[in-house]
Order: C-alpha cells, then sequence, then structure tokens
C-alpha cells in the first residue's frame, strides 16, 4: 500500500498515539524518551483537544507513604506544615478497586497499577508536569488549625485538568512529538496480520493514512454514542448527558475489533455521576465541567420527584459513591432527582460544585414551600423527611472525616453521617445522570499489548486510558482514571 502525504507532513512515524488526553501523552512521552519519533493524532482541535482529561479536577490516585513521601513531586504549600496525610499503602488501593468492583478489577492490572502509580507521577513531574495536595477534594479543616486528609486520594494536578492537559503538550512538543489536532482516527491498517498504520479523516471529509511501527490507541470509550450506550448500557441511556468531551464515540474500539482484538473489560456500566439536571450547556462543557458534579450528597439525603429517597447516600465517601449514584438517578421518575440540605448541612458543602451563577437550585424557608418550588408533593416529602430525622441515632456524634456509623435506620438506611433536616432555609438541587467514561474496552496485557481471541498479541497494537478494560466494573474509586492512564500509558510507550 502506498503511503500518502499531506500538508508536506512526513506520514510515517516510529509511534503513532491515536488520542491526546492524559494516557495518550504519557504513552509519547515514554516511546519519544527512548528515541522514537512520535505522532499524536488528536480528533480535536487546539480549543478542544485532551479528551476527557481535560473535564477532569486533576484527582490521581497514588500509594505512598505519605506527607514526606510526596513533597518531592508535590507544589510546596505553607499548609503542609498543618497538614497529616496518612499513608495509602498498595495493599489499601488494591482493596479499595476490589471493594467498589466487587472484585471484578482484573487482578495482573490492579498489581500494576498500585505499585507503579507514585512512580509515575514523580516520572511525569520530573518531566514538567505539576502537582499538588487536593486540600479541597479529602481534607477537613480542623477548627484549632491544620487539615486533616482521609481516604486514599490526596494528589492532584496543578490547574485541574486543564493543567494537565496544557503541562502534558508542553512537555510533548519539548521532547519533540508531533501532536496533530483535527485528526480523528477512523480506522487501523493490517498487513500480513500485523498493525502497520493509522486511518483518518481529512479536513476535505477524504482518508488518509499514516505507517507507523507501533500504534497506541488512547481514543476513550463509547460513553459519547447514544445509540452504543443504549445497545451496552441499556434502554434509557441515550439520555444521560455527557460530562466530558464529545469525541469518544467508539469508532476506535470497533476499529480494532474488526481486525480481531477482543472486548475486555465490563461493557455493561461505566462512570456516572449526579450532574446538575437544568443548568444550560450542561453537556461536554469545558468551562462548567466540575461545576456541574454534585457531590455533597453523603450530607443530605437525594429523593426522587415523588419525594422518596431511594438510596444509601452515606454507604461511604463520595469518592467511592460517587461513579455509581448516576445510574440510580436515570431509573428514577424522569431521571431527575433533588438533593436536599437544611441550612447547617448546606454550609459544608463545596463552593466550587454548590455556589456557581445559574445553578439549577431552590430555597425555601420550609419544607412544604420547598416541595411546592420542585413540583413534589408536600404531603410525601414532608413524610420521607419526619420518617428519616425519627430514626437517626443521635447518640453517636456526628463527623465528616470518618465513617462515623450514624445510622438512619429507615428504608433504605443511610449508614453514615445521618443528620436530621430541621433547620431552615432549605435547599433541592437537581440532579440528572451525567456519563464519565464507559467500563468496556480492549483486553491487553499489563504491557497494553492488544490481545485476539487466542490470547496473542496483535502486533503493533497497544491500549491504554479509558479504552483499556478490566480495571473497573459497577463502580470506580476517585482519580484512579488518571492514574491508570499514566501507568498503562508509560508502559504501552516503553513498548512501542
Amino acid at each position: 500500500m502506498q503511503v500518502h502525504s499531506s500538508n508536506n507532513r512526513p506520514q510515517q512515524a516510529d509511534v503513532v498515539v491515536v488520542g491526546g488526553g492524559n494516557a495518550g501523552f504519557s504513552a509519547a512521552h515514554a516511546a519519544a524518551e527512548r528515541g522514537r519519533s512520535v505522532v499524536v493524532l488528536e480528533k480535536g482541535d487546539e480549543d478542544t483537544a485532551g479528551g476527557n482529561s481535560y473535564y477532569t479536577a486533576g484527582a490521581t490516585r497514588i500509594s505512598h507513604d505519605g506527607l514526606a513521601d510526596l513533597r518531592p513531586f508535590i507544589a510546596p504549600d505553607d499548609r503542609h506544615s498543618q497538614t497529616e496525610v496518612p499513608p495509602y499503602s498498595p495493599e489499601e488501593y488494591a482493596a479499595d478497586l476490589a471493594k467498589v468492583t466487587n472484585g471484578a478489577n482484573a487482578s495482573d492490572l490492579t498489581e500494576v497499577l498500585v505499585h507503579e502509580s507514585k512512580e509515575a507521577v514523580k516520572w511525569l513531574s520530573g518531566l514538567g508536569v505539576k502537582y499538588r495536595l487536593m486540600y479541597e477534594r479529602q481534607a477537613y479543616q480542623r477548627p484549632g488549625g491544620g487539615y486533616l486528609f482521609w481516604g486514599g486520594l490526596h494528589v492532584g494536578n496543578v490547574g485541574g485538568g486543564e493543567g494537565l492537559i496544557a503541562d502534558h503538550t508542553r512537555v510533548a512538543r519539548e521532547l519533540g512529538v508531533d501532536v496533530r489536532y483535527g485528526h480523528g482516527a477512523t480506522g487501523l491498517v493490517v498487513e500480513d496480520g500485523r498493525v502497520v498504520g493509522v486511518e483518518f479523516a481529512t479536513e476535505t471529509g477524504g482518508v488518509d493514512w499514516i505507517r507507523a511501527e507501533s500504534v497506541v490507541l488512547a481514543a476513550g470509550g463509547f460513553e459519547a454514542n447514544p445509540e452504543l450506550r443504549k445497545q451496552y448500557l441499556g434502554d434509557g441511556w441515550e439520555n444521560a448527558k455527557v460530562r466530558g468531551t464529545p469525541y469518544n464515540d467508539g469508532a476506535m474500539i470497533r476499529a480494532a475489533l474488526d481486525i480481531g482484538a477482543v472486548p475486555g473489560g465490563d461493557w455493561s456500566s461505566c462512570h456516572s455521576v449526579q450532574w446538575d439536571a437544568f443548568t444550560a450547556k450542561n453537556e461536554s462543557n469545558r468551562e462548567l465541567t466540575n461545576r456541574l458534579t454534585r457531590g455533597g450528597y453523603p450530607l443530605g439525603i437525594i429523593v426522587n420527584t415523588e419525594g422518596r429517597r431511594f438510596l444509601d447516600e452515606g454507604a461511604d465517601f463520595r469518592n467511592y459513591t460517587y461513579a455509581k449514584y448516576g445510574k440510580e438517578i436515570l431509573r428514577q421518575p424522569g431521571s431527575i432527582a433533588y438533593q436536599i440540605f437544611d441550612a447547617e448541612q448546606r454550609s459544608f458543602l463545596r463552593s466550587e460544585e454548590y455556589d456557581m451563577p445559574g445553578i439549577s437550585v431552590a430555597e425555601a424557608d420550609t419544607l412544604d414551600e420547598l416541595a411546592r418550588k420542585i413540583g413534589i408533593d408536600a404531603a410525601a416529602l414532608g413524610a420521607t423527611v419526619q420518617a428519616f430525622n425519627k430514626s437517626i441515632d443521635l447518640s453517636i456524634a456526628w463527623d465528616p472525616t470518618v465513617k462515623d456509623g450514624r445510622l438512619a435506620d429507615v428504608e433504605p438506611p443511610k449508614s453514615n453521617w445521618a443528620a436530621p433536616l430541621q433547620t431552615g432555609p432549605y435547599y433541592a438541587f437537581a440532579v440528572t445522570c451525567g456519563i464519565t467514561f464507559t467500563f468496556g474496552g480492549l483486553k491487553a496485557d499489563t504491557h497494553g499489548r492488544v490481545l485476539n481471541s487466542a490470547g496473542e498479541c496483535i502486533g503493533g497494537l497497544y491500549v491504554c486510558g479509558e479504552m483499556l478494560g478490566g480495571l473497573f466494573s459497577e463502580n470506580y474509586p476517585g482519580g484512579t482514571g488518571l492514574a491508570a492512564g499514566m501507568v498503562f500509558g508509560r508502559r504501552a510507550g516503553n513498548c512501542a
């Protein structure tokens, strides 16, 4: 097959990476450090590039031995002297993954992730990607001063996802990586059973291709494709709001399957969250993405449009439940629910998520008035709140930094952080289901080499990021996606 050229740019490279997000750039950096010529094909233009990584808050879950272990690669901060960061061991990390996925996480991928996550962050930090402690995500400011972290999620990117992609892009250019924007990959080129290139759509509507010794797929899942969501996730999922990039349509997953790759991971579940229901432009909004999530629900209650609770808001810390509760709201009438707080609980909510202009919120001095404002039967909401308030074990101290066991013994129960709603004004935040990424992708070994039905590696083809199936099922511990992207992106780039 003849290799075409366009715009006088060489149409051949040692390594072609499909997708310019965190995982793709990690693969590109690793390959470039080995002296390989690297081209990154990014579907978005420079203003819309970065995949789902741009839309994140930058939270990155890594194992470590405490603050002293983190200091060499996090930005200095005056608060560090008053901060406690407990160690988070690889064993704890693995246990958290197993807990939230009910043991469906692949053991071989998990073992690599939990042991190499810190080293991957140190590697990227050394290249110029900047990290910090994430006080706003999982730290509690003590009344007497200082901060206490909990729950394992301690590190994030300076500047969030936007900062992450800016850093990655700068590093790639410094390493000589050729990043090509507006290049939407459409297929794989195979010769003698080996992948030797990538087809992509041209600006004129045609198809061109670039030859490569190795191709690394890092183009995300299929969450932006309503038809595939309905096919694999089920009826109703076509109505979910897309939180991140609109470009993850599953095209390159299907391209790999078409040449003999086998599916990996859980194709029937995904990462989905409680998402602002009615704010304008609440899909793929790069400016508002981290302000449309509603993560304060463990402190209050969630009711559907019939005024009924339907899940355990306090089953665990937010970072262990938030990725599975979006689908529970999708199942409710109209796929809408309301997070309800009183004045005391409202004061604990993150301003980033709950104070933005134009937010979908109702406020009232009484619960009856609140119910009328959101179109819920006042008697039904009142009965729900009354039963909830009466069932709380007030003998246990309320403490948001630990699973305090303060139980609301109703159906469904609220296992932790139960506090009566009794002090006006009251607030109702309208939420729906926002889908982040799908858990089904391609099956690969621990170096990202894509496998066929015989369990053999397909020559020249690698995968990383959200396209790599096997780590997640049903649920997800916050910050694991970026960690997995850099770990397995680096591994793929070291092999490609």
